[in-house]
């Protein structure tokens, strides 16, 4: 991607870094492989990279900007920056509810997503830039354009996996996202 096609993907308001941006490019990446192998039709392909691209736009803003677009948002100030970005965003007339849940919700998962919230999440935990787990999130990768429910299930078990692991609260989207899950793979 050319850095006039990055400038014109990126928000005029974003407050990104360029290690955030790198990562925000990487995601990017991953989400247009996938829809491209999904032959996903073009408009649900640029919701999708519509999300990715406003997903971490204040992900480096001071933590005053933070409070000031994500009010009532759950836990420390490291989780504002989806809610933010989305509030934001939807100022700024973004008015797509899926692509807007698929921002606020990135950190912590929303059982109320359609694909554009699976496919940033998916992405951003898989992208290759993270230093963990590289065969394993690698093979995931691989396999989600043909297995795109299963490998959203297993990737949202990883995470909420770490968080139990880590001893962290979890919000009530997660534990609703996880229960959905857990529903339907009992159901099977």
């Amino acid at each position: 991607m050319t850095e006039t096609e990055v400038r014109a993907a990126m928000p005029a308001w974003a407050r990104i870094g360029p290690e955030r941006l790198a990562h925000v490019k990487r995601v990017a990446a991953l989400v247009d492989q996938w829809a491209r192998a999904m032959a996903t039709p073009e408009p649900e392909r640029q919701r999708w990279l519509r999300a990715v691209w406003l997903h971490d736009a204040l992900r480096d803003a001071d933590p005053a900007e933070l409070a000031r677009w994500a009010r009532g948002a759950f836990g420390s100030v490291e989780l504002w920056h989806g809610p933010a970005a989305a509030a934001r965003a939807e100022a700024e007339g973004e008015s797509d509810r899926g692509v807007l849940a698929a921002v606020r919700f990135h950190s912590v998962g929303s059982a109320a997503w359609d694909w554009a919230g699976r496919m940033l999440y998916c992405a951003d935990f898989l992208e290759p830039g993270r230093a963990f787990d590289r065969a394993e999130r690698a093979a995931l990768a691989v396999r989600l354009p043909a297995e795109p429910a299963r490998v959203f299930f297993e990737v949202v078990q990883r995470r909420v996996s770490y968080l139990i692991r880590s001893g962290w609260m979890l919000p009530e989207s997660t534990v609703q996202l996880w229960n959905s899950l857990a529903d339907a793979e009992s159901s099977r």
